[in-house]
């Protein structure tokens, strides 16, 4: 499987959820990275996701939604990170 291009559209550009999903997808870092790596991508995913629920009013609840869900995954890999546990050995990405 090929992964995609990384968009070089910027962040704040992004208005809709489906340019969201396309920068933010080939960034996401795997399941093993470094936590500091994984908090600093999801709390930046989470406040995309936030702002595209202001621009993208027709998936709006949908993006509210993405945005929730990436800060619930942040605060976790905080919580990880601040029990010293900085990388997840063995994990897949999934």
């Amino acid at each position: 499987m090929t992964r995609r291009a990384k968009s070089t559209q910027s962040p704040e550009s992004i208005r809709t959820l489906q340019q969201a999903h396309a920068y933010l997808g080939p960034r996401r870092p795997v399941e093993s990275a470094p936590a500091l790596e994984r908090v600093q991508f999801f709390r930046e995913s989470a406040r995309i996701y936030a702002a595209v629920a202001e621009t993208d009013r027709f998936h709006h609840h949908e993006a509210l939604y993405w945005a929730t869900r990436e800060r619930e995954h942040a605060q976790a890999a905080q919580a990880q990170l601040d029990r010293g546990r900085g990388v997840v050995p063995g994990a897949a990405h999934a």
